[in-house]
């Protein structure tokens, strides 16, 4: 399968505090279309250094790719990936002990030969898009999605709630190690979208209002401007996102020749 993408957008901004504790990779003026590993990390912690752990795992995380990654990545390699950069907290915070308690959470989009990768820990989300209709979004490892799945609360109550920020899942220390959900997707067309954010983003938009805005224009760019306008508006929470636009996909010369050379062989 070979999956063509055109220019991703990406930003990463403030919103209503005084520092940014998301970190995002690679960084927008560095885009370009022959990308294809993206990452979006929101700090856990605050006075623990948040704004370092995510940065820290976008680091170590994209040096075990760069280093070990052969063909396309395996559930076992992203696990490794993950435990690496655990290591690599431990080494941080043995280096400065007031960094105690640093967590992030993690996504990631790898775009492959075998189609898109996702995976990730914590409540920053992935989506995928088409026409404006959302065909998958990562599932929040979170506290109130957990009473939400048990009926305590319904996603509208979730959606002010005071313990919406509360996560299950982290990227943190390797003796509290961290399992990322992972998930391939081959069903892709010209036109789809991937869409990783963080969290300050879903304080202002819902997915109903995320879809909304996806089907209202046919450009990344476009689509970044209006999500910014709403969130530079009204958001108290630092805002990161990516948009992955997929512009072409075909399946590999290989793989036809390998079904054609099937077919034949039964005739």
């Amino acid at each position: 399968m070979n999956i063509t993408i055109g220019k991703p957008c990406a930003v990463s901004e403030t919103g209503g505090r005084l520092n940014n504790e998301d970190t995002i990779f690679p960084q927008p003026e560095t885009l370009d279309s022959q990308q294809s590993l993206f990452l979006v990390c929101d700090g856990v912690g605050g006075a623990e250094k948040g704004e370092i752990a995510s940065s820290l795992a976008c680091e170590a995380f994209n040096n075990y790719f760069t280093t070990f990654l052969s063909g396309n990545p395996t559930d076992v390699f992203i696990q490794k990936a993950i435990q690496y950069t655990e290591i690599r907290f431990d080494d941080y915070v043995k280096q400065h002990p007031e960094s105690t308690g640093m967590a992030t959470t993690f996504t990631m989009v790898y775009i492959g030969s075998n189609g898109i990768t996702l995976a990730h820990i914590g409540d920053t989300r992935i989506y995928h898009i088409r026409k404006g209709e959302i065909l998958f979004r990562t599932e929040d490892h979170s506290l109130l999605n957990s009473w939400i799945k048990l009926g305590k609360i319904t996603p509208e109550e979730a959606q002010h709630h005071p313990q919406k920020h509360v996560i299950l899942k982290a990227i943190q220390r390797s003796d509290r190690p961290a399992e990322p959900d992972i998930a391939r997707i081959r069903d892709l067309e010209s036109g789809d979208y991937l869409f990783m954010c963080s969290d300050g983003v879903l304080e202002q938009l819902t997915d109903k209002q995320l879809a909304k805005i996806f089907a209202a224009h046919s450009c990344a760019e476009d689509i970044k401007n209006e999500i910014v306008s709403v969130c530079h508006s009204g958001s108290r929470d630092n805002y990161s996102f990516y948009i992955i636009p997929v512009q072409q996909v075909t399946e590999s010369p290989n793989l036809k020749q390998n079904i054609l050379s099937l077919l034949y062989s039964f005739v």
